[in-house]
């Protein structure tokens, strides 16, 4: 017996239901929330210990919807609050109005008599409400009354002193008003606008009172300066949240305006006393940087040093620099800037002395990126002797190179990158002392956290009964001394050893850029600079080489060394392509260097780099032989097979070695250049794959290799084979692979025969592909009807034979190319049916089979799994 209605379809009303029923109790709880509310004087609450759920809630208690907590209404303060401040808008715009379109049709008194009674009652009377409790509203009140002050300043502006100069009466103005509203907060301390808006004020006496008297831009910084420094001691000792934020914004927008004053007053002085007075108004700046730095919280000290380091860079720097041509004036800020490094041995509080550093290094690092624009230019600037290769021996280095950089405004580019190099290279050598020195920067301070304390005995977490003993404080502690539970550090921190190898590879990448650099601005002839890249190339080499072995954490070096040689490689050699003669030495020399490098290097990612590098720089000059013979493009390809087969030799020779596939591969891909240099002349093409088809059948030879490259050699064969009757306009090809055809097929009969579990592709998938897929491409060229059927039928003896004795590629290779040739045959009804059909019938055709395809998705998918399995079983 059936449910009436079926289950499925009860269930579902029911759960129809139940959402409704959840819907309506919750809009009753919502409800009765809100009464709860509404009555709450005279409701009595709930028992003690009474938790409220479900329907039985005892009366004077909301419950609890299912999961969910009732919307509370809006507190009377919240509407009081929007209330209020309404109010005081539309007052702040009546009194607004009044002054501004009412003002003149009264006479001197009634002006004075209104605006000093308004101003008095919103001044009087948020002292009356805040003892009445209503703060809400005297803060609303107080806001009007700061509007009324400002009006009445421009009033008095406009009537009583109309001829006094603008901004003079504002400087004086703001500077009243600043000091009437000090006091008046100060006297009602339970607002909380009238202090912030005084430090508001106090931004524009001084402002204002210089761009009144005319005074020159040193003055205007000293007011701006004076000003940012009232900031900071509001900030420091201000009362209130609001006064030290306020004060903290007023200070930074007018820190950084005095700044770029003096910046801009120090970069333009005609020399280097003119230098000196805004240097002293930067360097006054840098020192209530560090005066507020000293005192201030950690995150604002490390910033306060961070600009007093700049400010005294530029105040100190910008001396010396006016007195130097503009190529070298970078140079004395980034003295200036390493002296700033001298902060380690100061007094100066931790954090505030991180901040200068960080200034000291942001110095450094804008020299370097004002070096860096020749940099490119040395290196990326050989790219243009490729658009006329072995045009002739240039007259200089910066010949070769196609720039246009005014190379004598950059003649300090090469002396930054030197001396920042030899720093580094000597904090690099002298590590240990390095580390004593900036210990107590690295370390906790007294203002700091110190390390998270060692676990107690037996904790969690803990291999040892307890962490004393100088045991590491977590796993994988280490200090700057990189040593396990030494010196400070923490987690995320680098160790030691990092550190170090970071500053080595800094003075190894500065260091090479300086010297290319030297050699592009002294102009050194094209030969002298071709054996200096190719020499900085191998002694970059040897870095990399000798770093191979490094400690864990210290590889920044040798990589850095490792991609350095690698750059440069690729910038003399484009540079060397200007004659025969400097390509083919300085190619050979690059292909014998890294050769010789991954000989000398240990297993692992560098010896495979320089293995495939030396393959690279082969291929190439096999490319520079053809064209010293004269060899069109299609006729050098065979001469670029040399390098693949001697990689093809090399694998064998190394076999499972880590650099045999890397190696191989990159062979390959010279094979590939090859093919694509042949692709003119369909002859050499032929070659060419016939060529690549040896080469790979030789690598087949490795078990290892086998599975892919036994099938890239029969592909290759088959489509020399192809090209080769292509470019001989054979209208029969079948001539030429049938007898190749059927020896194949008898050879993988034998094959199975012997092994039973032999894969039909490799049995008779190269044997049916070689004969099926050439004529499957001429009868598609053919208007006759006797290939497209003797092809037809072959195809489907095939695929029934494949059906027949499950042999996946009998079956696959058939069905392919029996519908290729139906489609073929049929083609020309279909574009006449397709012609004639009217033009919304293919898309409405489209559309419905993809509903349907949508409406049977599962059973399609289940049909396509069930085909998958069946092609899978198959052999």
């Amino acid at each position: 017996m059936e449910h009436v209605p079926p289950p499925a379809e009860e269930l579902a009303r029911l759960d129809r239901e139940l959402a409704e029923l959840d819907a309506r109790r919750a809009q009753l709880l919502t409800r009765r929330a809100w009464l709860l509310a509404a009555l709450r004087p005279t409701v009595p609450t709930a028992a003690p210990g009474w938790n409220p759920s479900g329907w039985g809630a005892p009366p004077g208690t909301p419950a609890q919807p299912w999961g969910q907590v009732p919307k509370r209404p809006s507190a009377p303060r919240g509407a009081q609050n929007v209330l209020l401040t309404l109010g005081g808008l539309l007052l702040t715009v009546a009194a607004i109005a009044f002054t501004l379109v009412s003002w003149g049709s009264m006479g001197i008194g009634g002006r004075s008599a209104v605006l000093a009674a308004v101003t008095l009652g919103a001044l009087a009377a948020p002292a009356v409400l805040l003892r009445r409790g209503l703060a809400a509203t005297a803060e609303a009140l107080a806001a009007l009354a700061l509007v009324l002050t400002l009006l009445d300043v421009y009033a008095v502006h406009a009537v009583a002193a109309p001829d006094t100069d603008g901004l003079g009466f504002t400087a004086l103005a703001s500077a009243v008003l600043a000091a009437l509203w000090t006091a008046y907060g100060l006297a009602l301390g339970k607002l909380r606008l009238p202090l912030p808006a005084t430090v508001v004020l106090a931004q524009w006496p001084l402002l204002f009172w210089a761009w009144a008297v005319g005074a020159p831009a040193p003055v205007v910084g000293w007011a701006l300066l004076a000003t940012a420094v009232l900031d900071g001691a509001i900030a420091l000792w201000g009362k209130g949240a609001g006064v030290r934020v306020t004060a903290c914004v007023g200070g930074a927008v007018m820190g950084f305006s005095a700044l770029m004053v003096g910046l801009a007053l120090s970069l333009t002085a005609p020399g280097p006393l003119g230098a000196v007075a805004p240097g002293v108004l930067l360097l006054t700046a840098s020192a209530a940087a560090v005066a507020g730095a000293w005192r201030a919280p950690k995150g604002f000290a490390r910033t306060g040093g961070a600009v007093a380091g700049l400010a005294a860079v530029a105040a100190v720097g910008g001396v010396p620099a006016a007195a130097l041509p503009a190529g070298w004036r970078v140079l004395a800020y980034l003295l200036c800037g390493l002296a700033l490094t001298a902060v380690v041995r100061s007094r100066l509080p931790g954090h505030a002395a991180r901040g200068v550093l960080a200034a000291s290094g942001a110095v450094v690092v804008g020299a370097l990126v004002w070096a860096l624009p020749p940099l490119a230019a040395v290196l990326l600037g050989p790219v243009t002797v490729l658009s006329d290769v072995w045009a002739g021996t240039p007259d200089g280095f910066r010949s070769a190179l196609g720039s246009t950089l005014p190379w004598s405004e950059l003649a300090a580019a090469p002396v930054v990158l030197a001396l920042v190099a030899g720093l580094l290279g000597a904090a690099y050598r002298w590590w240990p002392s390095v580390v004593r020195l900036a210990a107590p920067l690295a370390g906790p301070t007294t203002a700091d956290a110190g390390p998270p304390a060692a676990p107690a005995a037996g904790a969690p977490g803990t291999d040892a009964p307890g962490a004393a003993g100088g045991a590491a404080p977590w796993p994988g502690w280490t200090g700057w001394s990189g040593r396990p539970g030494a010196g400070a550090g923490g987690r995320g921190r680098p160790s030691a050893a990092t550190l170090r190898g970071v500053v080595g590879a800094g003075a190894v990448a500065l260091g090479w850029g300086a010297l290319l650099l030297a050699g592009a601005l002294l102009d050194v002839p094209h030969a002298l600079a071709l054996a200096g890249k190719t020499a900085l190339v191998g002694v970059l080499l040897a870095l990399a080489v000798r770093g191979g072995g490094a400690e864990r954490g210290a590889t920044a070096m040798p990589v850095t060394a490792l991609v350095a040689s690698v750059a440069g490689a690729v910038s003399a050699g484009l540079l060397s392509l200007a004659s025969e003669g400097a390509s083919y030495a300085v190619f050979g020399a690059l292909a014998a260097l890294f050769a010789g490098a991954a000989l000398r290097a240990g297993a692992g990612v560098p010896r495979a780099v320089f293995a495939v590098a030396a393959v690279v720089w082969g291929t190439v000059i096999t490319g520079l032989a053809g064209r010293s013979l004269g060899l069109a493009p299609h006729e050098a390809a065979p001469l670029m097979l040399l390098v693949p087969a001697l990689t093809v030799l090399l694998g064998a020779r190394l076999r499972r070695n880590p650099v045999a596939l890397p190696v191989e591969l990159t062979g390959a891909l010279g094979a590939l250049v090859a093919v694509g240099l042949a692709v003119s002349d369909a002859p050499f093409l032929a070659l060419v794959l016939a060529l690549c088809g040896v080469l790979a059948a030789g690598t087949a030879v490795r078990p290892e290799r086998r599975p892919v490259a036994g099938y890239l050699a029969a592909t290759l064969f088959v489509l020399a084979t192809w090209v080769r009757l292509a470019a001989s306009e054979v209208s029969f090809p079948e001539a030429y692979t049938l007898p190749v055809t059927v020896p194949a097929l008898l050879v993988g009969a034998a094959r199975r025969r012997r092994d039973p579990e032999a894969s039909s592709w490799t049995a008779y998938g190269p044997g049916l592909a070689a004969t099926l897929l050439p004529s499957l491409a001429v009868a598609w060229t053919d208007p006759d009807w006797l290939r497209p059927l003797l092809l037809g039928t072959a195809a489907l003896v095939i695929t029934l034979l494949g059906a027949r004795h499950r042999l996946q590629a009998l079956l696959l290779l058939g069905g392919t190319v029996l519908a290729l040739v139906g489609l073929h045959e049929l083609a020309p009804y279909v574009v006449q049916v397709a012609g004639a059909l009217p033009r919304w019938l293919p898309p409405a055709l489209a559309g419905l089979l993809l509903l349907v395809v949508g409406a049977t998705y599962e059973q399609r998918l289940r049909d396509a799994r069930r085909l998958k399995d069946a092609l899978g079983r198959m052999r």
